[in-house]
């Protein structure tokens, strides 16, 4: 089960005018569940991206880097069950005539359409099947599909993950929603995760290519469950244009506003990811200050968060301080600005109990009061590395004993 997340209720997601989302049952892998969406937008929507830097990037991935390039796109199609991925040639040509199959439905060319696949790897994707389900997720198009669509692009998700606001700017009623998916091979940069924002508001093109690259940093880029940058993670950013404000440059009023609400709703759907890791019982929030740089304060939270040691003590609720303190000695391996960090002025609490300072145990630390701290479902490690002002966070959770059951048996 996830840790302290339920699927928002239909009547707290808001439909966003223009966008509309239908979904079909095409027996892609498994019969008798939702498997592939239909997102249909509306003429003079922007839309921008960003993808997995994994160098084995799948098909769907790269079709979807070309089609962007265009500037207009109508259509996302997504299938879960086969990632496309690991496939050459054929799969290119799969992720294409999924393209060509939703234009001929509705009307637009194939560069109009962008696809989307998660699931396993190096299997081809059944073409076919796309084919005689986007019919049927046409006919069930409808601006309240949100909450159907969340549940329909889940894979080893045990949740499905909607987050949903609707502000008002200078007088002006704005809609951001979106849905998310992903459970493992979640790591920064990105991870097994697909994620589509979208607002009402008409944003230019150049703002949005910004837009999705700041709110992915805030968000997804700062989310990790087991280390793995996979080969499908996508996260796309819609703007319809179709509500009553508009951003054409970061000096337009209400902007600020705009952004924070974006990035709310996409750290809302990336935190939902971790809390519904594979097995995870606990979630876990890094936050590091005192860094020269963010990439340095970063870069510690990754060590802490990746170290397969340190998330086991977080699901023994084992206030183990070697193994923490031993990984971030460790993050000069990701960062070598580190190597001249001195330990001797970091100082480490979890919780509210201060564990480290000068070098090592703090004296005044009991190890009940570590206990403590560890047993809730959500726990807080600091740190102040003491050599600059800036700061970061990273979200994780811990391995248990079902983050092996889940993967060992993932394609059976």
């Amino acid at each position: 089960m996830p840790v302290n997340y339920a699927t928002p209720t239909p009547d707290r997601i808001h439909a966003v005018a223009g966008v509309r989302l239908g979904v079909a049952e095409a027996g892609i892998r498994k019969a008798n569940r939702r498997d592939l969406t239909l997102i249909e937008l509306a003429a003079g929507s922007t839309v921008a991206g960003v993808f997995t830097q994994n160098r084995f990037c799948a098909a769907p991935v790269q079709v979807c880097r070309a089609h962007l390039a265009t500037g207009d796109i109508r259509a996302l199609v997504i299938n879960t069950g086969i990632a496309n991925a690991g496939t050459g040639e054929p799969g290119l040509a799969a992720a294409n005539a999924t393209c060509a199959a939703a234009a001929r439905l509705m009307d637009l060319r194939a560069e109009q359409v962008l696809p989307f696949s998660t699931g396993v790897i190096m299997e081809p994707l059944p073409v076919d099947a796309i084919r005689a389900g986007l019919p049927i997720a046409q006919k069930a198009l409808h601006a309240d599909g949100w909450y159907d669509a969340a549940h329909a692009i889940m894979t080893t998700d045990t949740v499905a993950k909607v987050a949903s606001r609707r502000i008002v700017i200078g007088g002006k009623s704005v809609t951001v929603t979106g849905i998310s998916k992903g459970a493992g091979m979640i790591k920064p940069n990105m991870a097994t995760m697909l994620g589509f924002v979208a607002t009402d508001a008409a944003v230019s093109q150049p703002m949005l290519e910004r837009l999705v690259k700041e709110a992915a940093d805030a968000s997804f880029n700062c989310v990790t469950v087991d280390g793995d940058t996979s080969t499908n993670d996508s996260f796309i950013l819609i703007a319809s244009g179709r509500g009553e404000a508009r951003f054409d440059a970061v000096t337009a009023p209400g902007w600020n506003e705009f952004k924070a609400a974006v990035i709310e709703v996409a750290r809302e759907l990336a935190q939902a990811i971790v809390r519904d890791g594979e097995g995870a019982t606990k979630f876990i929030e890094i936050a590091v200050a005192g860094s020269r740089t963010l990439e340095e304060a970063k870069a510690v939270g990754y060590a802490i968060a990746h170290s397969p040691l340190v998330k086991t003590a977080f699901f023994a609720s084992d206030p183990n301080l070697g193994r923490i303190l031993g990984a971030i000695g460790n993050a000069a391996q990701l960062h070598p600005a580190l190597a001249d960090l001195d330990v001797a002025k970091l100082r480490l609490w979890l919780g509210d109990v201060l564990v480290a300072e000068n070098g090592g145990r703090a004296a005044s630390y009991r190890e009940e009061d570590g206990a403590r701290v560890m047993k809730p479902a959500e726990i807080v490690v600091r740190i102040d590395l003491g050599r600059g002002s800036h700061a970061a966070k990273v979200w994780t959770c811990d391995f248990s004993y079902d983050y092996v059951k889940i993967n060992a048996d993932y394609r059976s």
